[in-house]
């Protein structure tokens, strides 16, 4: 029987999370906190640079968690299988990242302002997603008569 989307297993909700729009969204995150890092290290303070990168270090860790969580909890609501700690992770992730960030400003290590900024590099990676989305809207289109 050919495997369609509907009666799919785990095996490919775990395969979505590295395929896809996943995949460039977070190819397109690393891209743009290794730009705004390797620009900052020249035109901004170490803790600018420190911050960024902590920053962009910790929304990748975040996007890589949001796609395990989500994808647990799919697993449980499809297939009706145990929650796993993926699942708490989805609560979890908050906290851990506040207290990485909490701790690195009382430190003295990062810029608070820098650290929220390489937080962002999700936004980013989303309107460039929906741009190049939109382009193959447009390029793609049908002609009307």
């Amino acid at each position: 029987m050919k495997q369609t989307s509907d009666n799919a297993g785990p095996i490919t909700l775990a395969e979505m999370r590295n395929s896809g729009i996943n995949g460039r969204i977070f190819r397109t995150m690393a891209f743009a906190v290794a730009i705004a890092v390797v620009a900052s290290v020249p035109l901004a303070d170490w803790r600018v640079t420190t911050g960024l990168l902590v920053g962009g270090l910790l929304s990748l860790l975040n996007h890589y968690w949001l796609i395990s969580s989500t994808t647990a909890a799919f697993k449980v609501v499809l297939h009706g299988a145990k929650p796993q700690m993926k699942l708490a992770q989805y609560i979890l992730r908050y906290f851990v990242i506040a207290i990485v960030v909490f701790t690195a400003y009382k430190l003295n290590l990062v810029s608070l302002v820098a650290t929220i900024a390489g937080l962002c590099s999700f936004v980013l990676a989303l309107f460039v997603e929906a741009f190049r989305e939109f382009y193959f809207a447009i390029i793609h289109r049908e002609e009307t008569s």
